[in-house]
């Protein structure tokens, strides 16, 4: 079985991808979003994946890679189009390159003309493929910069994309329309810059025409991506997107939400917090109550939250985590940092074994 996912990154309106062998559980992450890396692990290691690689379409302008940033925290190697120019990388990849991750297999197609560098990853049954931004969903990327080619872009499309069979699915690395997905069948006949009858001088004329304005990030995201989006640091200093909460043993979600797990809150060193947002009723139900625990129901959380002391951490519960959740994004917004949620709430507390005050026995 093959694990796919598409994540999107408004700010840039770039597609990151995940795909990983349902038996070994090994994956691949196509085109990653430094700003996003937090949220992709997340979303990994919930899956029970090992991310063996970080492939990339060609050198991007509008946005930095993941790809330094996601080796440092899983190992995973970075692999880039040797025509590309990067520094850094674990691998360079050429024409017919095959990328193994587990029982599956990605194949390389070299699509030059948006860049000099540009790779298409083809799916070892040809049932998708995934074009970077050689060629966009009833579109086509850019050709005016980073040795763009739109006579080399025609062929590339053509030659080693139109050629795959018509039902194979086409996956962008961006689209600024909300659309998701196209198929080599539709971009033959209604891809308006490339399909049909379009001749190359046709194409090469509206490129060259476009007249479009740089990319804002051109500046900042070519030379970063140039060395694998390995920001310029002094030797020995580690990067991070934000620094990960160091006040207690915490776990960023796929949901987006910080979350703590009983042991670690009961093992917790120094002063915090308890929040618990269920109803009167059920602080003092069943369940019981965490010794402690301060009782704001969630529907006036927002109302009370100067209830709340702003030099201390806080660990918002409720019956199963749920409640809790939204009660964290409520303390976001209103200012406090050190916010968490606790993951599965009283039931996990109670069915784990962690002291209670008043409930049933």
């Amino acid at each position: 079985m093959l694990i796919f996912r598409q994540l999107f990154d408004p700010q840039s309106s770039t597609y990151t991808y995940l795909l990983g062998d349902g038996a070994s559980r090994s994956a691949v992450l196509i085109d990653p979003v430094f700003e996003q890396v937090r949220r992709d692990a997340a979303l990994i290691g919930e899956l029970g994946l090992k991310l063996t690689a970080t492939l990339e379409t060609h050198v991007h302008a509008d946005h930095v890679t993941g790809a330094s940033l996601v080796k440092q925290r899983t190992g995973a190697k970075i692999m880039v189009a040797k025509a590309g120019g990067a520094v850094g990388a674990d691998r360079y990849l050429v024409q017919d390159d095959v990328i193994a991750f587990g029982g599956r297999r990605l194949l390389v197609r070299a699509t030059p003309g948006h860049t000099g560098g540009c790779l298409t990853y083809v799916l070892d049954d040809s049932s998708m493929a995934f074009t970077g931004d050689c060629l966009l969903i009833r579109g086509s990327g850019r050709t005016d910069f980073q040795q763009g080619d739109p006579t080399a872009m025609f062929r590339s499309v053509r030659e080693q994309i139109f050629a795959l069979p018509a039902d194979c699915l086409l996956y962008p690395a961006h689209d600024y329309r909300g659309l998701t997905v196209t198929s080599v069948a539709e971009e033959r006949r209604f891809n308006p810059r490339l399909g049909g009858d379009i001749a190359v001088g046709d194409f090469a004329g509206y490129m060259k025409n476009l007249r479009l304005a740089h990319p804002k990030l051109l500046d900042v995201a070519v030379p970063a991506n140039l060395r694998c989006g390995q920001p310029e640091i002094a030797e020995g200093e580690r990067f991070e997107v934000g620094a990960d909460p160091v006040w207690a043993p915490l776990r960023y979600s796929f949901a987006g939400v910080w979350e703590i797990d009983p042991h670690g809150l009961e093992e917790l060193q120094g002063p915090v917090q308890i929040l618990d947002v269920r109803e009167v009723e059920e602080f003092t139900g069943p369940l019981g109550h965490i010794e402690g625990a301060v009782l704001i129901p969630l529907g006036e959380l927002a109302a009370r939250v100067d209830e709340l002391r702003r030099d201390r951490p806080i660990v918002a519960v409720c019956r199963a985590g749920s409640r809790s959740a939204q009660a964290t994004a409520i303390l976001h917004q209103a200012g406090f940092g050190k916010v968490a949620n606790l993951n599965g709430g009283m039931l996990r507390w109670r069915t784990e074994g962690h002291p209670v005050e008043g409930g049933s026995a």
